[in-house]
């Protein structure tokens, strides 16, 4: 019994491993769009922000969404406050305030202020042609079938 029990939790576990969002970073998801294009999927977040941690939690573990967001987009993670630096459209942005030291809000990345955020979560969603497609983006927290409807309907922009 122990043992049904035992391989039960093991191929469970796996599939649900399966069907996780395979998160990249920007310039990793640039790069694979010169090899097979398509659009990327990008969630702005910081290490404070309890709603982003709310997020990966409820909504990005959702298998239904993780397998839609891989079949179709690059799934990127950006924190908003971090020290990645980013070179994007020939242009290098840093975060040249930041403070390792710091345990909670840090300095605003220079990309986070490229892209127009003002609140976290974000999710911004590129072209495939590298393009930011929602120029105004949105600070939501929605259902898994709600973000799943706003992928869909992010999915045709040009």
């Amino acid at each position: 019994m122990k043992i049904k029990l035992l391989v039960l939790f093991l191929l469970s576990s796996l599939g649900t491993y399966a069907q996780q969002i395979q998160w990249m970073s920007l310039s990793e998801a640039l790069e694979a769009q010169k090899k097979e294009p398509k659009k990327i999927f990008m969630d702005v977040y910081t290490k404070w922000c309890g709603p982003c941690k709310l997020l990966d939690k409820k909504t990005f573990a959702n298998p239904d969404l993780a397998r839609y967001v891989s079949e179709h987009f690059y799934a990127v993670k950006f924190d908003a406050e971090g020290n990645e630096p980013i070179r994007f459209y020939d242009q290098n942005y840093t975060n040249p305030n930041y403070d390792a030291r710091k345990k909670g809000r840090n300095a605003t990345q220079q990309f986070t202020q490229f892209l127009g955020v003002k609140g976290y979560p974000t999710m911004v969603f590129f072209s495939d042609l590298q393009k930011p497609a929602n120029a105004h983006a949105r600070r939501l927290l929605l259902l898994p079938e709600q973000r799943q409807y706003h992928l869909e309907k992010n999915q045709g922009f040009a």
